[in-house]
């Protein structure tokens, strides 16, 4: 699967129709606005001179992000000074022209600007805003700068998180940016359907250390009630067992879920000790839990004894839920990533094909799509403020001579011949 379109397909996805301002940088808001990209929303992306903050993040070819590339796709990208009061007023003209609003700005700073809600829904009563913040937008906290990792950090989520006897570690990836995003996205479409209902917006308060926090939610009755204070248990869910990594022969790692009695008993004969089923110590969830050293430690003896692959042959026989740990190399040659599209080669004009990470969920009737990889920053800045506000191709020139708006090289190129060929005032 291969998109090739330069421009989107209107007819796609069940957010046809629905605007989207990307006020946001880094990861929690781009994701938060590609996620309803990918289901066919117009999302207008709007960038400082200088470029996402997110460009500038993970690996890069051709000088171009890589990471850029998945996480801007499907968006059209302009370039706005919004430091200056002509380029914050181009984007509340773009704003009040829209159902949804992402920021995740600093709370605050949208009002500084003179764009925040009480603004901008005097203009467009049924505009939709979702926040991302640190902390959200009232409280204490409020006003302090966050990342995802001090949000994980507040919330409890990386106490819990890597073996008991070393520091908390992280998940190699923005984790809780990813969460807010997509609580953020979540919110947005509870909101539009009440908007249905009433033709009302409303702000979507989507915090950092909440939606980590969230997680948290088999830990916070256990410290109420019993006062258990959740603490890291490495590989194993605590309470579930078997649930955890074991190693194998040829020095891989395999994942065994099997915590449920009938799935126990299964997975006992499979390894060739179905009295394991039978005895006090493991015949029940409950007792496995309280024993899951002992447990643990007859897993491993056989898993040690073969190879990745027959232990994954052997118990996916049996009906026992297990996998190896994945590589990115492994992902690359599964045939079931490819088969669900989860591994989508998007042409990019300096990359090629450039392999990225398919739409999720899966909509049997309208199905998302990925339409087009992240261009750079301003591709699409003449077009927009063209088509979408009415400017003429001599005021686009006089805002990027101001330093108001930026465009790609070449694009700048052929709107400034393009000027000097057409009388003033002819719009695109």
């Amino acid at each position: 699967m291969t998109p090739s379109k330069n421009k989107k397909d209107t007819g796609a996805g069940p957010l046809k129709g629905v605007r989207v301002i990307e006020l946001g940088s880094t990861v929690a808001g781009p994701f938060c606005a590609r996620l309803m990209a990918d289901f066919g929303a117009d999302v207008i992306k709007v960038e400082q001179p200088e470029g996402d903050a997110v460009r500038s993040m993970g690996t890069r070819r051709k000088g171009q992000s890589l990471y850029g590339a998945s996480i801007l796709r499907n968006k059209r990208l302009v370039s706005i000074n919004m430091r200056q009061e002509q380029g914050r007023d181009l984007v509340r003209k773009l704003c009040i022209g829209a159902d949804i609003v992402v920021e995740n700005f600093r709370p605050g700073t949208l009002e500084r600007w003179g764009l925040g809600y009480e603004d901008l829904s005097k203009e467009n009563a049924g505009l939709v805003l979702v926040r991302i913040s640190g902390f959200g937008q009232t409280g204490p906290y409020s006003s302090r700068s966050g990342y995802g990792v001090v949000g994980e950090a507040v919330s409890g989520l990386r106490e819990i998180t890597g073996d008991p006897d070393r520091p908390p570690p992280r998940v190699a990836t923005s984790l809780t940016d990813y969460i807010t995003g997509l609580y953020g996205a979540f919110g947005a479409m509870m909101a539009l359907v009440e908007r249905n209902r009433t033709g009302i917006g409303q702000v979507v308060d989507s915090a950092l250390y909440e939606s980590a926090f969230s997680f948290m939610e088999p830990h916070v009755p256990a410290f109420q009630q019993l006062g258990q204070v959740a603490q890291r248990a490495g590989s194993r869910l605590p309470g579930n067992t078997p649930n955890s990594i074991y190693p194998t022969g040829d020095n891989r790692f395999v994942v065994i879920a099997a915590a449920s009695d009938p799935v126990f008993r299964r997975l006992a004969t499979a390894i060739g000790k179905p009295e394991l089923s039978e005895n006090p110590l493991f015949a029940t969830a409950v007792a496995r839990a309280k024993n899951e050293d002992e447990c643990d430690l007859i897993i491993t003896e056989w898993t040690r004894s073969k190879s990745v692959e027959e232990i994954e042959n052997e118990l996916l026989a049996a009906n026992v839920p297990a996998a190896r740990i994945y590589t990115m190399e492994d992902i690359f040659v599964d045939p079931h990533f490819r088969e669900r599209d989860m591994l989508v080669d998007v042409e990019d004009p300096k990359l090629g094909d450039v392999t990225m990470a398919g739409v999720v969920p899966k909509l049997s009737g309208t199905p998302g799509e990925i339409w087009r990889a992240g261009a750079q920053c301003g591709e699409d800045t003449y077009d927009v403020l063209g088509e979408e506000l009415g400017l003429s191709v001599d005021q686009i020139n006089q805002l990027e001579r101001n330093s108001t708006v930026k465009g790609p090289e070449q694009k700048s190129a052929d709107v400034k011949n393009k000027n000097q060929k057409q009388p003033a005032g002819v719009t695109k």
